[in-house]
């Protein structure tokens, strides 16, 4: 199996998820986002954050903003960061109307609060966040992968040029987001990042399936073949019999 070098992040909102992962002696942080918030029911944001960044003290953790306008998310951004030193916080590269947010990265980075500037789909992006971050502050790049390869757009050339592009600044990381898969660990790992954010779902996955050899795979599908076939009670010959 393949040495795991890339950092791992834990993706959601779910309290009780990121105690159990937590427990995963290569898990390194956390992120979560408005709509994994809204999936996981939280209804006092403060609260939740506040809890998370007490329960977990020695992991990054990453939250985002929730305005469009930059003076409100320059606020919100203060208010999360104050809340730990692991905290990055998280700032949308584009507003909703496609406008780069280039002034407000610039400003909060400068200040040394360390932004993850997030929602990244194109190398023009990349650039965008690497221009405007302060090179002395720690800042996290998150290129959403998955959302890319989902609509059938090219990924890997994405995810090296935003290697090169990022590995410029020398307290910038390159993110992995929208994971699908356990095997994106590890293309991520060879691809260049520094980090990948992973729901829990697929570090179960990951877990229980880590260090299988192919043939043990093969072996284990067919024993579900076998077992399945036993529940279902059919035979090919005693039907093929009834018809002829």
């Amino acid at each position: 199996m393949q040495p795991l070098n890339i950092k791992v992040y834990s993706d959601g909102a779910v309290i009780e998820d990121m105690q159990r992962m937590s427990q995963m002696d290569y898990l390194k942080g956390f992120t979560t986002n408005p709509s994994l918030m809204k999936r996981a029911g939280i209804t006092n944001y403060m609260e939740f954050a506040t809890k998370v960044v007490n329960e977990f003290p020695d992991y990054s953790i990453s939250f985002e903003v929730f305005s469009m306008d930059p003076q409100t998310m320059a606020q919100e951004a203060r208010i999360l960061s104050s809340l730990g030193d692991q905290v990055y916080v998280k700032i949308p590269v584009i507003n909703d109307q496609g406008e780069i947010n280039s002034e407000l990265i610039h400003q909060l980075s400068s200040e040394g609060i360390k932004v993850n500037v997030t929602a990244i789909t194109t190398t023009a992006e990349v650039q965008a966040a690497v221009n405007a971050l302060d090179p002395e502050t720690p800042s996290i790049i998150s290129i959403f992968v998955g959302r890319v390869a989902d609509a059938g757009n090219e990924w890997r050339n994405f995810v090296v040029d935003s290697a090169k592009i990022t590995h410029q600044l020398p307290n910038a990381e390159l993110l992995w987001a929208s994971t699908r898969e356990v095997g994106n660990i590890f293309e991520a790992q060879a691809l260049g990042c520094d980090i990948i954010t992973v729901p829990p779902a697929i570090l179960e996955k990951f877990n229980s399936k880590r260090g299988l050899s192919p043939m043990e795979i093969s072996v284990n599908t067919v024993k579900g073949f076998n077992k399945d076939i036993a529940a279902l009670g059919f035979s090919i010959l005693d039907d093929s019999m009834v018809h002829a």
